[in-house]
């Protein structure tokens, strides 16, 4: 305990010795921190929204206007017993009309109609959303369904949301791979400047370690300070960064919210509390690792 207190008395020493380098690491460190806790913000929002898609895919399988209820059950009970498949259910031409007439803004375009265009249709639900491909591939196939096909071509009878779902996952691969090249190219930044704060400080306490080694003291009491400089740094720089980020989800999100309410943006705080804890041991091993490095180099222990 007498130790930590040492180190800790030394480790502000420090601080005040080198202020401007030791601002310019908390910042560094504060600003990394920062922009990786929105990246994983921004990536629990994304999955969010991911997931919502991923909830609306289902297929619709558009049958002919002549086709038996016979055939239609027919081609029900097969795609009831096709993995993925959650439930099947049948809407037939009125009710589509219907439909459309709910939806539609203009009910006097519907009254112009002069007939009922729409066809009848299967529409299946889907308990695992990646295997639209597949139930879809296994209906088109199915020699029954070719029998009650509104086109000719049984694949133009049917429709299905896979392709937004895969924009969507390309894009977020995409923004992925640029927030791990930007976070790494952070990070490295503020080892950098850990490094060369820690120098400074070995550098300006070269005499005392001389005469602590004279004396005889252990290398983990000489290089103890040291890391606790660099761990205050990090903790600082992390607060800072989970303060900001608090500040964004009690001000900037209940705003966004509002503003785009046909998206799931919203985060619970449990998720938030993971972000910050990630960010608190992120910065935590930022600040060792530098204060490590350095001593390896610069102090002879």
């Amino acid at each position: 305990m007498h130790s930590l207190a040492y180190f800790f008395k030394q480790s502000l020493q420090g601080f005040a010795r080198n202020l401007s380098t030791t601002l310019g690491s908390i910042i560094t460190i504060f600003l990394s921190l920062f922009i990786i806790g929105l990246f994983l913000v921004g990536a629990l929002v994304v999955d969010n929204i991911v997931k919502s898609v991923e909830s609306e895919v289902s297929i619709t399988a558009y049958v002919k206007d002549d086709a038996s209820s016979q055939q239609i059950e027919e081609v029900q009970t097969f795609i009831r017993g096709l993995d993925g498949v959650a439930e099947v259910s049948f809407t037939t031409k009125e009710e589509a009309l219907e439909k459309f007439r709910n939806m539609s803004s203009n009910a006097a375009i519907v009254d112009e109609l002069g007939g009922n265009p729409l066809p009848a249709s299967i529409n299946v639900e889907l308990s695992d959303p990646q295997q639209v491909q597949d139930v879809a591939n296994q209906i088109e196939q199915s020699q029954a369904f070719a029998k009650i096909a509104d086109e000719d071509n049984p694949s133009d009878s049917l429709k299905y949301g896979q392709r937004t779902v895969e924009k969507l996952f390309s894009v977020t691969n995409y923004l992925r791979y640029i927030g791990i090249a930007l976070i790494i190219l952070l990070v490295f930044i503020a080892l950098v400047f850990i490094n060369n704060t820690i120098r400074l400080a070995i550098m300006a306490r070269r005499k005392e370690i001389a005469i602590m080694r004279l004396v005889g003291a252990s290398n983990g009491f000489i290089r103890g300070p040291f890391l606790m400089e660099g761990a205050l740094h990090a903790i600082i720089g992390a607060v800072l960064g989970i303060g900001c980020i608090e500040l964004l989800r009690n001000f900037a999100l209940p705003r966004l919210q509002s503003s785009l309410t046909f998206l799931p943006i919203e985060l619970g705080f449990n998720s938030f509390l993971m972000i910050y804890l990630i960010l608190l041991v992120a910065g935590l091993i930022i600040g060792l690792v530098g204060s490590a490095l350095a001593m390896r180099r610069y102090l002879k222990v």
